[in-house]
This record gives structure tokens, C-alpha cells and sequence, in this order.
């Protein structure tokens, strides 16, 4: 079965003339998850290419041309949760004021997970316990300027905007102007040979993981399945209890306050160390942090980086705060979902799908650029954004809904029992298979700052 979109995406990679080609690529399975975008077929894509971006870097130690397929039902369910526990129940990924509210002139979300965020929009709309008392405080603004506040104000908020509309918005063109993966050239070093062991091919790898929620954390899971050492970075405040036990598998968590003097030497101290550098930062974060390009180069001149952020790269949104689901309202998908349903407020997709493919494609940049470094020395780094990926899937949509899938089973879930630090559970089958190649994750889902910041 071909792969819809995987070519698409490997144009976005440099030398694409010396990487897997849509061939080696297979899809097995049916079924689609029910949308009016092509969810699915990005799930395969996007976990395929990370596969194809695998099996080129370790080709060399095997016996042979890899073959990989991807199973498409078990990549849809990838794209949603994929811990199953016994016992006990995950907590609610959404605050309960979090979501899509009528103003005065169409929809906007607000999105408060983060208690600093929830604090930003109730600033602006005032003191508010519950969406009952909320929705007439939203319902008194025109969406723009509710969205234009909460944002001021530290906050995240989207208004939804049609398809075309975002086109036509600066942000949305600036956007269509950037590729789906910027890539910059940072030097070079003399090549570093890696000894793979085909078991743990990714085995004495050390990623530096400065993630939050989904995107950066669902690369940094692929990568621990495969044998990197994920050290997982938070800083003392921060929590997302709806998530961690699904994104923190296979990594070590610790934690640093970057505005402590003692923290930023142990820090400094594992950027000397890491092989990869993975953050989803606004583009001045790190910067106001005093961890500039320069700096970072001068602490490991042989570290690449790779990147996210919610809105791109350029324009006048690319400092914004932002997340999935506001990226699917601001680019026109929630407000397509609508009006193909015949429905009466905005129909997202139905996962997250923007921040699990940004997640793969972050994946597959960094094993490319890893590749490169051990081949020729060259240093890389990648920078995605959910809205360049939202940008992509917007070119898939369709006018009849996708058909859905059967109801998960038993089948659907691996045998093997997963001790949490919540309890037992059990993962969905991984859809990627890759001959003489399984995933493996060293480590169970744990809390964050449960280990410490070290090599």
C-alpha cells in the first residue's frame, strides 16, 4: 500500500537523494479515523518517515535494506492516548474552564491547562469558577479583541478563523512562505562515528529535552524507544498531570530553574554533553535565558538542534504562545470541521493530530541531522511548527468524511504490563516495524523531577 503525504514530507529533508525512498515504505491495515482532513494517512506519513530516517541512519550495521511498514489502524490510535491503565484512571488532560466559547461575533477557545494561562484569561474576562459563569463574560466580546487581551495579557486564546481567512491573515501567509522544516548549517566537526547495537541502535545518544505537553515530548518518546538516553528538563513550577503519564515513557525526568545560578551550571554541564538539543521554546526564550546560538555553540560546538514552536517562524505571530488546538482554529481546520458536519460550533480534529506529526517530523529532523554529523561532520539544526504542519494537512481536505474505524480491542493493546509511577498499564501495539528493529523502552511513564540532572 503507498503512502499519501510521504513523499510531500521528505522534500523537506535535505540530500532527499540519499534517503529511504517512498519504496522501502509500506502501509499495512485499514480504516481511518473520522475526519474531514486526512488524519490517518499523516499518522503513516509521519511515523514512516521517522522510521525511513532510522533505518538509513543504522543501514550500514545491517544485514541488508530494512524493510518497514506501518500499520495505519495502530498509527491512528498513536495519535491519540495510548496508555490503557489497570486500575486507576488518568486524569483529565483540560482544565475545566479550557475550550470553545461564543462571542459575539463567532467562536474562540481559550486554552487554560497551565494555571499562569488560566490566571492571563480570567485578568481579562474577571474572577470566574466555572464556563457557566464565564460564557456571558466571553459572549460580550468581539473575538479578535478578546483574543488580541488574553494574549497581552500572557495568556492563549485563538478565534476561529475560516480557511481562507487565515491565508489571508499576516500570519497565515508568513507561514505559507516558510518550508515545513527550516533547516540552518551551524559549522561543522570532525565526523562521530556511532557503534551501533542493532538491539539499541540509538544507544549512547543523549537528548536534551526541553519540551512541554505533546509535540516535543512524542519525539523524544520515539527516540527512547529506540535506545537515546531522554533527559527530560522542567522547571520547579511546571505540571501537566493529563499528559505526563502518556509522554514520559522510556525518559528521565528531572528539574532545573534556569534563573538559578547553581541550576544553570548543572545545566551547562549537560548541554556540554548532549548529542541533541530538542526545546519548544518561543524563539526568544532561550535567548532572554542568555543561551543564544553563540553561547550554545561555544558549550558544544558538536550539538545539533531541533526545534518547535505553535505558530512558525516568521511574521508577527512567531512569539506567540500557542497549542494544537488553538492552531487548528486559528488555521481554518476547526471551522471546515463545522461546516462540513452541518454543526453548530467548531469541530476539531479528532486527535491531536498537529502536535503528534510535528512530533515524528521533529523525530525524523534530528535522526537526519544525526546522520549527517556522524557522516561528514556537518552541525544542523530543524525548526517545526504546529502551524506549518496544520498547513499541510489543510491540503488534504476532503468533502466526504472519512470512514471510522472499528472499535479498539483487546488485540489492539501489547500484552506487556507497564509499572507507571501510577500504576499498571498497557500500551497500543507500536505500528512501526522495521526488519531486525523493535522498540523498547527502558524506562516506565514517571513523574517529573524524579531523577536526577546527570549524564
Amino acid at each position: 500500500m503507498t503512502l499519501p503525504m510521504f513523499d510531500e514530507i521528505q522534500t523537506a529533508f535535505p540530500h532527499t537523494d540519499d534517503t529511504a525512498t517512498p519504496h522501502t515504505v509500506s502501509a499495512i491495515g485499514a480504516g481511518a479515523l473520522p475526519s474531514w482532513f486526512e488524519v490517518t494517512n499523516l499518522a503513516v506519513a509521519s511515523i514512516g518517515i521517522a522510521g525511513a530516517k532510522l533505518a538509513r541512519l543504522i543501514e550500514p550495521h545491517l544485514d541488508g535494506r530494512p524493510r518497514i511498514k506501518i500499520d495505519r489502524r495502530l498509527a491512528s490510535l498513536w495519535f491519540g492516548m495510548t496508555l490503557r491503565p489497570h486500575g486507576w484512571e488518568m486524569p483529565s488532560p483540560w482544565d475545566p474552564i479550557a475550550g470553545d466559547y461564543h462571542t459575539k461575533d463567532g467562536w474562540i477557545r481559550l486554552h487554560t491547562n497551565a494555571p499562569h494561562h488560566r490566571a492571563a484569561a480570567l485578568s481579562v474576562l474577571g474572577r470566574h469558577s466555572d464556563r457557566a459563569g464565564l460564557e456571558p463574560a466571553v459572549l460580550k466580546w468581539e473575538s479578535d479583541d478578546l483574543e488580541y487581551a488574553i494574549v497581552e495579557a500572557g495568556g492563549c486564546a485563538a478565534t476561529m478563523r475560516d480557511l481562507t481567512g487565515w491565508e489571508n491573515h499576516p500570519q497565515g501567509s508568513a507561514v505559507s512562505e516558510e518550508p515545513l522544516i527550516l533547516w540552518q548549517a551551524h559549522g561543522s566537526v570532525d565526523p562521530k562515528p556511532h557503534g551501533f547495537v542493532t538491539d539499541r541502535p540509538l544507544a549512547g545518544i543523549r537528548i536534551l529535552d526541553l519540551t512541554r505537553v505533546l509535540a516535543g515530548p512524542v519525539a523524544g518518546r520515539f527516540l527512547a524507544a529506540y535506545g537515546a538516553d531522554v533527559l527530560r528538563i522542567d522547571p520547579p513550577y511546571w505540571d501537566e498531570p493529563g499528559v505526563i503519564p502518556e509522554v514520559t515513557l522510556g525518559k528521565r525526568c528531572a528539574g532545573l530553574d534556569l534563573k538559578d545560578h547553581d541550576d544553570r551550571i548543572a545545566f551547562e554541564r549537560l548541554l556540554a554533553g548532549a548529542d541533541v538539543l530538542l526545546h519548544g521554546y518561543r524563539p526568544d526564550a532561550l535567548i532572554n535565558l542568555g543561551y543564544d546560538l553563540e553561547t550554545l555553540r561555544r558549550i558544544n560546538p558538536a550539538m545539533i538542534d531541533t526545534s518547535l514552536n505553535a505558530y512558525g517562524w516568521s511574521g508577527p505571530w512567531s512569539g506567540r504562545r500557542g497549542f494544537d488546538s488553538l492552531v487548528q482554529m486559528s488555521s481554518g481546520i476547526a471551522d471546515y470541521g463545522m461546516k462540513m458536519s452541518g454543526a453548530d460550533r467548531p469541530v476539531p480534529l479528532p486527535v491531536q493530530a498537529l502536535d503528534q506529526a510535528t512530533g515524528y517530523l521533529l523525530a525524523a529532523a534530528t535522526l537526519h541531522a544525526l546522520r549527517d554529523r556522524m557522516a561528514t561532520g556537518r552541525i544542523s539544526s530543524a525548526r517545526l511548527s504546529l502551524a506549518g504542519v496544520a498547513r499541510l494537512l489543510c491540503g488534504t481536505r476532503r468533502t466526504d468524511l472519512a470512514q471510522a474505524m472499528p472499535a479498539e480491542t483487546e488485540d489492539d493493546a501489547d500484552p506487556r504490563i507497564e509499572r507507571t509511577a501510577w500504576g499498571p498499564a498497557r500500551r497500543v501495539k507500536f505500528p512501526l516495524q522495521i526488519t531486525g528493529i523493535a522498540p523498547a523502552w527502558e524506562h516506565p511513564a514517571g513523574m517529573l523531577r524524579s531523577a536526577e540532572p546527570v549524564w
